[in-house]
């Protein structure tokens, strides 16, 4: 077992939160010049998600760093000149094409894998390629069927086929159309000099810590192997290489380890104020959430309705730094429906109204409604603020 060094840095919770935030791109100046390219880049993987209430994920997490950026941007940003791929990192996730080769150890991993859940029909495999290689780019659909019933989970062969593809790293996702996967093979998509596996697991998870570390600013083993899904062992077998500090996080309870350049200036700047998506990076893992801002929070659009508490897809509101309440949107014509909101005491309230009005501004709505506030005596001082920023 590899025996590291004792931290000689002790960070203060704070100190820790400005850290994540920094490195989160949620706090100092934004990178304008760099747009969406460049909060893919910072983040090292933006994930997907298939549930659209403001926007789709994708959408709403350079939105939370950058402000108002159009909806096409953001596409165009991700998907032209090949500067990003899909693939399985914390979940289904946009990547930086740079970061292909690193991905090598997970493509093996699938190679290799003994069981699946869904067969793959004699032939199918060999049929998708060739179709893509004499069509290609298509979507599963165009390719001759994406389910048998419809059922989401009842894949076609050809569907099957593709799918394997690109976990094997022969097809790559070079784009979503209307949310549906388009499909080219990595030969084509992918610039020849990133095209290879030649690098060795410990060197892709060598390359994986480092970048979950600077994207997290400072994190626990934990934190570190949820960024890009790794296990815990393999963090351990390479933390060391990794250029990784260890630190002591005040009340963490836990080892954890920053990346040196997050520790050389002190985190200053002016705190985002925004609406954040629950697969928002900053946020996507629970137990972190917990421990850096003390907020519990849930994805509860997969509870049935009568034991949700906070709503559908309730977003939290960050401001000041602070995670300071939550709310479950929705869109009627061009009014922003805020079905329900929960604030942390009256000094949220015009950080609350401050993040509705920028969002709905952002999806051309005209005007915000607020159904339930679970404070009611907080709902004529959130009025009274979003009426004043509406005019």
């Amino acid at each position: 077992m590899t025996t590291l060094p004792r931290p000689t840095t002790t960070l203060t919770a704070d100190d820790a939160r400005r850290i994540a935030l920094r490195a989160q791109g949620l706090l100092g100046a934004p990178d304008r010049r760099a747009g969406v390219r460049g909060v893919l880049r910072h983040l090292g993987a933006v994930q997907l998600d298939t549930i659209s209430v403001l926007a789709r994920s994708h959408e709403l997490v350079p939105y939370a760093r950058l402000g108002a950026v159009g909806r096409k941007t953001v596409e165009a940003a991700y998907w032209t000149d090949t500067h990003a791929f899909e693939y399985w990192s914390h979940a289904a996730c946009i990547l930086p094409i740079e970061e292909w080769p690193h991905f090598a150890f997970r493509r093996r991993a699938y190679r290799n894998r003994p069981h699946w859940h869904h067969e793959l029909p004699e032939g199918a495999y060999d049929q998708v390629i060739k179709q893509l290689r004499a069509e290609g780019p298509l979507t599963a659909t165009e390719l001759g069927g994406a389910k048998k019933t419809n059922d989401w989970w009842d894949w076609s062969g050809t569907k099957v086929a593709v799918e394997r593809a690109l976990m094997y790293g022969e097809v790559v996702c070079v784009e979503r159309r209307g949310w549906k996967r388009v499909y080219d093979l990595a030969e084509r998509a992918v610039p020849a000099e990133l095209l290879h596996d030649e690098l060795d697991d410990s060197e892709c998870v060598r390359r994986l810590v480092r970048l979950a570390g600077e994207s997290l600013g400072v994190g626990t083993r934990a934190d570190i192997a949820d960024y890009h899904r790794l296990k815990g062992e393999q963090v351990d077998a390479v933390i060391a290489d990794s250029g990784l500090v260890p630190v002591e996080v005040e009340g963490w309870g836990k080892p954890a380890w920053a990346d040196p350049a997050a520790l050389a200036t002190p985190p200053r700047g002016r705190h985002r104020t925004t609406l954040l998506s629950p697969f928002d990076s900053l946020i996507w893992e629970r137990a972190r959430t917990e421990r850096i801002f003390g907020f519990t929070h849930r994805l509860e659009a997969y509870v049935p309705r009568p034991k949700r508490v906070h709503g559908y897809f309730a977003m939290p509101v960050l401001a000041g730094g602070r995670l300071v309440g939550r709310v479950d949107p929705a869109r009627e014509g061009r009014t922003l429906v805020a079905k329900q909101v929960t604030l942390d005491g009256p000094k949220a309230v015009p950080a609350v109204a401050q993040a509705l009005f920028e969002a709905a501004a952002w999806v051309n709505c005209t005007d915000v409604r607020v159904e339930r506030v679970d404070a009611p005596e907080l709902r004529e001082p959130l009025g009274r603020e979003l009426a004043g920023l509406l005019g």
